[in-house]
C-alpha cells in the first residue's frame, strides 16, 4: 500500500481527497499547516507528497525548498491555482515532480497519483548501467553521474536523464520525455518539461549545453570533444 502525504488546510478538499484515494488503495496522512507538512514530509516515510501552494505558516514554496534541502526521493505534486502559471513554474523551479492547477477532476488527480508513483521495480525495463556523453545511469539505485560526479536529482529529472542517455544521440520528443518522466501526454503550452529541462542544466557542472534543444522537436544529448 503506497503512502501518501497531503498538506492542504482545506479540510473539505482534504476529506474528499481522504475518502477518493483510500478507495483507490493508498494510505493518505493529512497534515493542515506547512510546519506540521515539513515534519511529516522529512519523515522520508512517505511515497508521494500532494502540496498546495497557500498554507499556513510556512507556504508551499518555502515547504519544497527545504524539503529538497534534505531529500529529493520524495515525488512531489503541487496543488497550485488555476490560470497561475508563475506558481507552477516556481514550484517546478524549487523541484516539484508535476502540478495540478485547483479546481481539478478526482479522476484527474488519481491519474497524476498513479504516473508519479509508478517508479516500483519493473523486470521488463532495462535495468543495467547505460552510458553517453559523459552521463552513467545506474537504474537500479537511481542514480546518474555526470563527468563522474553523482548528480543530485528529482525523481523526474532522473527519468528525463535516463530516456535521454537511452536514446545515445537521438533526438527525443517532448511527448516522448513527458511520458517516461511524468506517465502524461505534454498538454499544450505546458512548460514543465523545459522548466525540468533548464534545472537539470544547472545541476551539470561543465558543459550543461550537451543537453541540446532541437526546436519543434526535442532534446537529445551531445558527445562533447
Amino acid at each position: 500500500m503506497s503512502k501518501i502525504l497531503l498538506v492542504d488546510d482545506d479540510a473539505e478538499l482534504s476529506n474528499m481527497l481522504s475518502q477518493i484515494l483510500t478507495k483507490e488503495g493508498y494510505k493518505l496522512t493529512l497534515a493542515a499547516d506547512g510546519e506540521t507538512g515539513l515534519a511529516r514530509a522529512l519523515s522520508g516515510s512517505y511515497d508521494l507528497i500532494l502540496l498546495d501552494v497557500m498554507l499556513p505558516g510556512i507556504d508551499g514554496f518555502q515547504l519544497l525548498q527545504r524539503l529538497r534541502q534534505q531529500s529529493r526521493s520524495t515525488p512531489v505534486l503541487m496543488l497550485t491555482a488555476r490560470g497561475n502559471d508563475d506558481d507552477r513554474v516556481a514550484g517546478l523551479e524549487l523541484g516539484a515532480d508535476d502540478y495540478l492547477a485547483k479546481p481539478f477532476y478526482p479522476k484527474e488527480l488519481v491519474a497524476r497519483v498513479k504516473a508519479l508513483l509508478r517508479r516500483t521495480p519493473n523486470t521488463t525495463v532495462r535495468q543495467e548501467s547505460i552510458a553517453y556523453a559523459g552521463f552513467v545511469v545506474n537504474p537500479l539505485q537511481n542514480e546518474v553521474h555526470c563527468d563522474e560526479v553523482v548528480l543530485e536529482l528529482t525523481p523526474t529529472e532522473f527519468d528525463i536523464l535516463r530516456t535521454l542517455v537511452q536514446g545515445a544521440g537521438q533526438v527525443v520528443s517532448k511527448d516522448q520525455l513527458s511520458v517516461a518522466a511524468l506517465g502524461r501526454q505534454l498538454a499544450p503550452f505546458d512548460r514543465s518539461l523545459d522548466v525540468h529541462i533548464s534545472n537539470i542544466r544547472k545541476k551539470i557542472q561543465h558543459n550543461p549545453e550537451r543537453i541540446q534543444t532541437v526546436r519543434g522537436r526535442g532534446y537529445r544529448l551531445l558527445q562533447l570533444a
